[in-house]
């Protein structure tokens, strides 16, 4: 299996920071955040505590 199953799609930071991250399987978005070595990672959620999913539609499609 050569294709990632996650995307980074958003970037701040550099020792200390926050990144978003979608699993292109599901559409589910992921926030990461880090400083120095540690780090903890939480889907994010929409308004209603569900999983906030990006469709297929909204992601780009890079072999376009």
């Amino acid at each position: 299996m050569d294709e990632k199953r996650f995307e980074r799609v958003y970037s701040q930071g550099a020792m200390q920071g926050v990144e978003i991250w979608v699993d292109k399987t599901t559409g589910v978005n992921y926030m990461f955040c880090f400083s120095g070595y540690a780090g903890g990672l939480s889907p994010l959620l929409d308004e209603k505590g569900m999983p906030l999913v990006t469709g297929k539609d909204d992601r780009e499609d890079p072999k376009v």
